[in-house]
């Protein structure tokens, strides 16, 4: 009985101490979960106030960095801007439209309209045409293939401009299911009849247009005047330097030496008189005097200065 007695008043005294030490537990707890609060509430607090302050500090930085920079931009002269000139408007879609004749020109006329509307897809999809295998890439300007001639990629252009359904068909049809190329072949194999005679007349005109043109070219040629001259007569007509005075040369050759040719080839005549005299005139001409003068003097000299 003691030791039951004594189990029994240990765990009383336990779950009294237990009790006691959750009390104390809670206690702290809740002391410090009230200082935890407190803290957080200065701290925001503090947090606040600093951040209020910051806040003013930069915007009385910022008044004042603007005011300097008022200060500065009134100082600085400001130039005349000049006047935007008026933007002209914008052509309407009437006048970017092309005018009837040139629609008549290259065949889009109202049989042709009345074929396209009775045209689908299908139309274009299940036409019996193979593909062909592309030899080169062709470019495509203005919306349409330049594997066409002059006329057929005009009527193109117009066309997808005048006929809304034609855009429609090749806007859902290329690249999807079909390339340009095959497209267009489709859509002239379609309308063969309606626009070949159109084709037709306008080759003719340009023929006609280049024939006259010819013409005109070739006429306006024969009546041009020939006046160049050929470079051999200018030649001539030009005198030549060189020429000119070797032959001066040859004359004053020939009138100090007379025509030597003709003295080695015949016999002596006896003319080296007529040569000595004109020897003589050139020396008296340019003040020369032979060798046998100079003797002369000198001897002539002696004889006076002896006679005296």
């Amino acid at each position: 009985m003691d030791l039951w007695e004594r189990a029994r008043s240990f765990a009383g005294e336990a779950a009294k101490r237990s009790q006691e030490l959750s009390l104390e537990a809670a206690k702290r707890s809740s002391v410090l979960v009230s200082e935890t609060a407190k803290k957080s509430k200065e701290i925001f607090s503090e947090t606040a106030t600093k951040s209020r302050e910051i806040a003013a500090e930069a915007t009385k930085q910022a008044d004042l960095l603007a005011g300097q920079i008022m200060h500065l931009a009134s100082d600085i002269p400001v130039p005349s801007i000049p006047p935007i000139p008026a933007i002209p408007p914008l052509p309407s879609a009437a006048e970017s439209e092309p005018d009837a004749a040139e629609l008549e020109r290259y065949g889009i006329t109202e049989d042709l309209r009345e074929f396209v509307n009775g045209m689908t897809i299908s139309t274009f999809r299940d036409f019996p045409l193979q593909d062909e295998p592309e030899m080169s890439d062709v470019p495509t300007v203005s919306n349409v293939r330049q594997d066409l001639n002059e006329w057929q990629a005009r009527h193109a252009t117009l066309v997808l401009s005048a006929v809304k359904e034609i855009s429609k068909f090749r806007y859902e049809l290329c690249p999807r299911y079909m390339k340009e190329r095959k497209f267009w072949r489709i859509y002239f194999l379609l309308v063969n009849n309606y626009v070949t005679p159109y084709e037709t007349k306008y080759f003719e005109e340009l023929k006609v247009k280049a024939e006259e043109e010819n013409f005109v070219s070739e006429k306006e040629l024969s009546q041009t005047p020939q006046a160049t001259t050929s470079p051999e007569q200018k030649d001539t007509k030009v005198p030549n330097k060189t020429s000119t005075s070797s032959s001066r040369e040859q004359d004053l050759d020939v009138f100090l030496l007379g025509d030597l040719g003709s003295d080695d080839e015949g016999p002596d005549d006896g003319d080296d008189d007529g040569l000595d005299d004109d020897f003589d005139k050139i020396d008296g001409a340019t003040g020369l005097e032979s060798d046998e003068d100079d003797e002369k003097k000198p001897a002539a000299g002696k004889a006076e200065s002896g006679k005296e």
